[in-house]
């Protein structure tokens, strides 16, 4: 016998109608944020980045692959990992169908990470997506969008991300709580070295020659683009997240995979 609330249909409906007002000015919020994000100023972007890419060399501007929009999904994959970060690679699940039809749609959609392009290229063969995905490697570009932050800036006792500085001083150790060196585990590293890396989504425009920097997010800011959180949000216990921990995996780590 379920220790959830029951109820008659009739009572289902009514209280189904009351939610799907919420949801309807939900909708209509997110509708008035999306105009506000393309409301921003763009910010020119004049420093020569490089990238490592399956077809070669490549500026920021060769990213657009002919198209005049590029979003960038900073995936967390530093020098010293073994494997990708499991929430990336989950978060990239999600959006590996989506590349074609952005492409059709005038938007390059780009993964970007720190490891050699031989790392990107081994563990995107054996995670089956077919994405882009260029490294930065000996480019500043993932230090200039807050996404790689270097062992100096971590023993400094704070670092930049997410638009705020986040003391570090008192921040939680691999020895103080074995779970984060469980999840520097699950890239083949340790905790100082993991956390040098951290996720966030970067929005590019071009324009006469010219790329400008439209839009960033990090941390809970990637959340809808987490495509599996969105199907938990509306299954019967949601997240059920109270006592997993770190439940999920990459997609072949599964039991039974």
């Amino acid at each position: 016998m379920t220790d959830h609330k029951t109820g008659t249909r009739e009572e289902w409906l009514a209280a189904r109608l009351e939610l799907l007002e919420a949801e309807k000015a939900l909708t209509r919020r997110s509708d008035e944020l999306a105009l506000l994000r393309q409301e921003l100023p763009w910010v020119r972007i004049d420093k020569e980045y490089r990238f490592e890419t399956d077809d070669g060399t490549a500026s920021l501007a060769g990213l657009f692959g002919g198209r005049s929009q590029l979003i960038i999904y900073h995936f967390m994959f530093g020098p010293d990992y073994k494997a990708g970060c499991p929430s990336c690679s989950a978060i990239a699940d999600g959006f590996d169908g989506s590349v074609v039809h952005l492409a059709n749609h005038d938007v390059t959609l780009c993964a970007v990470s720190q490891a050699p392009l031989a790392k990107l290229r081994a563990y995107k063969q054996r995670m089956g997506w077919s994405f882009p995905w260029a490294s930065s490697f000996d480019s500043d570009f993932n230090y200039d969008f807050r996404v790689t932050h270097s062992n100096e800036e971590w023993q400094s006792g704070a670092v930049e991300y997410n638009f705020r500085s986040m003391n570090v001083r008192t921040s939680q150790s691999g020895e103080e709580l074995p779970f984060l060196n469980q999840i520097a585990s699950t890239v083949g590293t340790d905790w100082p070295t993991y956390r040098q890396q951290g996720p966030g989504v970067s929005a590019f425009a071009l324009e006469d020659g010219v790329v400008y920097h439209t839009y960033s997010a990090y941390e809970r800011g990637v959340d809808g683009i987490w495509g599996m959180y969105q199907w938990l949000d509306r299954a019967p216990l949601g997240r059920n997240e109270n006592e997993a921990g770190f439940w999920w995996r990459r997609h072949d780590e599964y039991a039974g995979q």
